[in-house]
């Protein structure tokens, strides 16, 4: 589905009724936001993922990132 739509349409709504109407967005926002988190943490847990795989391959990068600033670092202080 576009999001564009339903955003342009509230920015619309929301410039024309902007001072007729002083409802509080506050509170339906909030359960929005936490009905969005409660079903992307819903579709989170169902991708299966090899956990030691991950670790394995974090420890990796972090590590060649590391050797790469360290390695950076000193070739700026040789110059």
């Amino acid at each position: 589905m576009n999001i564009f739509i339903p955003l342009l349409a509230g920015v619309l709504t929301g410039y024309l009724l902007k001072n007729k109407a002083k409802i509080s967005m506050d509170k339906p926002m909030t359960v929005a936001l936490l009905l969005l988190i409660f079903f992307m943490g819903i579709e989170a847990g169902r991708v299966e993922i090899n956990a030691f795989k991950l670790l394995l391959y974090s420890i990796v990068f972090a590590s060649f990132t590391i050797l790469g600033s360290l390695f950076v670092a000193l070739l700026g202080v040789r110059r």
